[in-house]
Parts: structure tokens; C-alpha cells; sequence
């Protein structure tokens, strides 16, 4: 009789193998080069989140700083770049830089820091709930940024965002 049987070691164990200690487990956490994971089932989403874009120029779409890291967040979105265009969509949403920019689907812009309070994974904006939702533990935010449901308990940042007369611009600002 030939079974096989497929074994399993969550990330935690695994890294204790290599003897690491919590203090470098911590130090590569915190320098982004291990992120959270999730080994549940997630919720579909209607729209799914574009790739991570940041840089500046009339060809990117995008003009100003878009990560915290630099500075302050401070970015300009030209709509009318087929790269952003998807934003006047209701329901929508991008990660952009250190943010998740939505445009909920009664048609108000919401611009929140991407970073779930609880761990550190990204959220996503599920259009059906008209929520920010994270992956991982399941944690629901309000558009507004508050926590809706835990087990996160700091509210997300929020960023003003302004939209230009015409409609072809998204000003974000701390």
C-alpha cells in the first residue's frame, strides 16, 4: 500500500526550525521582507485590485508621493490614463503607493492607509459590502476608515481626497 501523505508546517514553526530568534524575526517583519498570509477562504470580490503603482510624469498617470516612506502623502491621479481610468468605475478600487484610493458604489472617493491595524496585511475594498475588508483575520473597516469589525482595533489613516471640477483628476492628501 502506497499513501501519501502531504505534511504541513505553518511559517511560525518553520522559522523556529532555523533557529531564528524573535528579535530577527521581528527585525525582517518590520522591514517588510515577511508579510502576513492568510490560510482561509476570502471573500470574492467583484473587482480586483490593480498592480501596486507609484512614479511621476504625464506618462505614469500619477505626479506626487504616493508612499509614506518619503514623506508626506501628497499625489495627483490623471483619471484620464488608461492605467487609472478603472477609478470613475463605482465600486472600484486600486492600491496605490501606501493607500487603497476606492470609489464606493454610492460614488464617493475614499482614499486609507493600505496596511490592516491588526498585522499589517492589505486590505481590499469588497464593492458588495461598500467595506474595506483584510484578508487575513477578517477585519472590517468603514470607509471613513473606523473599524467596523475586529480584530483590529485602530482605525485605518484616512486621506482627504478632492476631486477636479471636470472629473479627470483625484487629488490625495495627508
Amino acid at each position: 500500500m502506497n499513501s501519501t501523505q502531504k505534511e504541513t508546517m505553518k511559517r511560525g514553526e518553520f522559522l523556529r526550525s532555523l533557529s531564528l530568534g524573535t528579535s530577527t524575526l521581528m527585525a525582517f517583519y518590520c522591514m517588510g521582507t515577511m508579510t502576513s498570509c492568510s490560510s482561509g477562504e476570502m471573500d470574492p470580490l467583484t473587482t480586483t485590485p490593480a498592480t501596486p503603482t507609484t512614479g511621476t510624469g504625464a506618462t505614469s498617470g500619477l505626479t506626487g508621493n504616493a508612499t509614506t516612506s518619503a514623506g508626506a502623502i501628497s499625489f495627483t491621479i490623471d483619471l484620464t490614463n488608461a492605467t487609472y481610468s478603472k477609478l470613475k468605475t463605482a465600486g472600484s478600487f486600486m492600491v496605490i503607493g501606501d493607500l487603497i484610493v476606492a470609489l464606493s458604489t454610492t460614488g464617493t472617493y475614499a482614499a486609507l492607509s493600505k496596511v490592516c491595524t491588526h498585522e499589517g496585511t492589505t486590505v481590499q475594498y469588497r464593492s458588495a459590502e461598500n467595506d474595506i475588508y483584510c484578508p487575513n483575520h477578517g477585519s472590517e473597516y468603514k470607509l471613513t476608515g473606523a473599524v467596523d469589525k475586529g480584530p483590529a482595533v485602530a482605525a485605518l489613516k484616512a486621506y482627504k481626497i478632492t476631486l477636479s471640477t471636470d472629473g479627470n483628476t483625484l487629488t490625495v492628501t495627508a
